[in-house]
């Protein structure tokens, strides 16, 4: 008889980790979402505000803010006929601890390469010291 495996909590979390950094980063993609992040970083305004830059038509506008949204980069609330939107910084950090976590690999990728050329520089200079250069002259090959 075959029994379901439950998933693993810790394999659970990375899997919806993943996917919200993949949401972030998909968002980040697009130039006018991240105009509209950067426009935000200056404090909150309200979509008419946010959209009056773009020459778009308003539902095209607010289907960038909904990715903006469900990535957890942008938080809007409704007052009265004003949406207001306001950033949500808490959704980089995710992009920013992998960020670390790539460049740390790198960095160590790129240390261990210097090594190894140091290393390879190293013994091409033993090398060089061992083997008679070309013009010394050799006795007895006196012409």
């Amino acid at each position: 008889m075959l029994t379901r495996l439950a998933k693993s909590p810790i394999v659970s979390f990375m899997a919806n980790q993943l996917t919200r950094l993949d949401q972030v980063f998909a968002a980040l993609a697009d130039p006018t979402r991240r105009a509209i992040v950067m426009r935000l970083c200056a404090g909150e305004a309200s979509v008419g505000e946010l959209a009056d830059p773009f020459d778009m038509a308003l539902p095209s506008f607010m289907k960038h803010i909904q990715v903006l949204e469900t990535s957890g980069l942008l938080m809007s609330e409704k007052s009265g006929r004003v949406r207001t939107c306001r950033l949500s910084p808490d959704a980089l950090l995710g992009a920013e601890d992998w960020f670390q976590r790539q460049r740390a690999i790198w960095e160590a990728r790129l240390d261990r390469f210097e090594a190894y050329v140091m290393k390879l520089k190293k013994e091409k200079e033993r090398a060089a010291v061992k083997r008679p250069s070309r013009t010394t002259k050799r006795k007895g090959s006196e012409r």
